[in-house]
């Protein structure tokens, strides 16, 4: 059997067989490894080697084929250059040549110059030497014709002037007469025609109007119920309306008073109703006004669409509408201005049928060739200014807008129905029973009328006759010669129209007589 110490032995010999072996193991590991190592170390380095000679290879390649294409680009743009460069150099000298032809040329202009400029200065040289001749030979033959006709230079220059205008005079006065005559031998016949026509055609009755109405009262007992308790009614009444109540000794009647027709209107519907009503005081005045402000309203407009209905005109604005109604309640010199307007309206229509104009247009722009005297009581401006004004707003052709500012002649009128509507305005306002005028009206226009008829040179008396409508002047024969008084009826004509206003035509007749007597003894 074996003892301790030799299994001890055993056992460490054993141990150190094994760690023997292992350091053995590790030791032929580590050198595998190592040559392991190497070899992959060896390979990766000729990898590298190769990768690196390949690199260098392209880089050198590339860098080859970019000189080259560098090198192509350079060449190319140089030739571009040298072209360029060519073409310009060749431009240069084409402008070279040009200047240097167009030098050669005005220097050859130059000299022609000089020479033109000798040439003139000896031919002013030479025109001045006969115009001094000539002037030596005027004179000498002036003073001649002043020994022989026995009259001055200033007085033969009179006396020349002096004929030519009587002859000038003289030749106006015949063109003027011939060119009058020549007109109306082809006008006369064909207006009388046309106007006589629409006459015939179209008639309007006419009421003469003023500015007060008339309101029958049932008994005087109602003129006191309409005063009331200390004027207290009648107070109301005239403030709320805006007019002036007129309380005399008439019988049974009150007179309205008032320059607005509309409200002159309101104010007798107010006072029919309260007088039919019988319950007279202020709340009552305020009610019954404001049913008769609408009550006359709707007369207005109804008025005003019966106005365009019977005249066969569309499209026109209500507030237009409106305007053409109250026209209703306006006169002028007692003439209804709706009526007459319709009258116009139809007249122009027809003289426009009767031409071949637009008879539509015609009868529109007669309808409103008034429509101002519809504002005229409200606002400041003509009747002529307002119509304008208003048919702008509400968008009135201007054909419709020249015709009423053209209708007094307050401008040119420049279309046909310009001048119709203004002939069926004269036709309208001038016709027996038209108008009526005052008789302070009336005298003040007759005075004015011989005034101006007056004013003139050579006059000795001058007469209006026939209401106004012919003015009969008496020249000074001495003064004024046959062929001179057409140049003076010419112009009393325009002084007429430019200072007066009056319906119509009026009729200027100039009277020159030479009488000569002698007494047998």
């Amino acid at each position: 059997m074996l003892n301790l110490s030799d299994f001890l032995k055993i056992l460490i010999a054993v141990v150190v067989s094994v760690i023997a072996a292992g350091a053995a193991g590790f030791i032929i590991g580590g050198i595998y490894r190592k040559k392991v190592a190497e070899t992959a170390i060896g390979s990766a380095k000729k990898e590298a080697a190769r990768l690196v000679n390949e690199a260098i290879t392209q880089a050198e390649t590339k860098k080859k084929e970019a000189i080259l294409e560098a090198k192509d680009e350079i060449h190319k743009l140089r030739s571009e250059t040298d072209r360029e460069l060519r073409d310009r150099r060749a431009e240069v000298q084409r402008q070279e040549r040009r200047i240097d032809q167009k030098e050669e040329t005005l220097d050859k202009r130059s000299e022609l110059l000089e020479k033109k400029e000798e040439i003139l200065e000896n031919k002013i040289k030479a025109a001045e030497e006969k115009m001094a001749e000539i002037e030596t030979i005027k004179r000498s033959q002036f003073e001649m014709l002043e020994k022989v006709s026995g009259y001055t230079k200033e007085q033969a220059r009179d006396y020349l002037l002096k004929s030519i205008e009587e002859n000038l005079a003289h030749e106006k006065a015949l063109r003027i007469t011939e060119y009058e005559q020549r007109i109306k031998d082809e006008s006369d016949t064909l207006a009388r025609e046309v106007i006589s026509t629409a006459i015939q055609r179209c008639a309007a009755d006419h009421a003469a109007e003023a500015t007060v109405s008339v309101v029958e009262l049932p008994n005087d007992e109602m003129k006191g119920r309409i005063i009331g308790r200390e004027g207290r009614n009648i107070r109301t009444l005239e403030t709320i309306t805006g007019v002036d109540l007129i309380i005399d000794d008439t019988p049974d009647a009150i007179t309205i008073s008032s320059f607005d027709p509309v409200r002159r209107e309101v104010a007798r519907v107010t006072l029919e109703k309260l007088i039919a009503d019988g319950r007279i005081h202020p709340a009552r005045i305020e009610e019954l006004f404001e049913k008769s402000k609408k009550e006359v309203d709707q007369t207005i407009r109804q008025t005003g669409e019966k106005a365009v209905l019977d005249t066969g005109i569309a499209g026109l604005h209500p507030e237009i509408v409106k305007l053409i109604g109250k026209l209703k309640y306006r006169t002028s010199y007692g003439q209804n201005i709706l009526n007459h307007s319709l009258e116009v309206a139809f007249i122009s229509g027809l003289m426009a049928a009767e031409i071949g104009a637009d008879i539509k247009l015609a009868k529109r722009a007669g309808l409103l060739h008034d429509i101002g005297k519809a504002l005229d009581h409200e606002i400041d401006g003509s009747h002529v200014e307002l119509g304008v004004e208003y048919a702008k707003r509400f968008k009135e052709s201007e054909a419709v807008i020249h015709a009423i500012q053209a209708h007094h002649g307050d401008v040119e009128a420049k279309t046909v129905v310009a001048c119709l509507v203004q002939a069926a305005d004269a036709v309208s306002a001038a016709r027996p029973g038209a108008r009526r005028e005052n008789v302070q009206n009336y005298i003040k226009r007759l005075e004015k009328l011989e005034e101006i008829a007056n004013s003139f040179e050579g006059v000795e008396r001058s007469f209006a006759i026939q209401a106004g409508r012919e003015v009969r002047i008496i020249v000074k024969p001495e003064a004024i010669s046959d062929d001179r008084m057409v140049l003076v009826a010419r112009d009393v004509v325009k002084k007429i129209e430019e200072e007066l206003q009056y319906p119509g035509q009026i009729k200027v007749h100039i009277i020159r007589e030479n009488r000569v007597i002698d007494y047998a003894k």
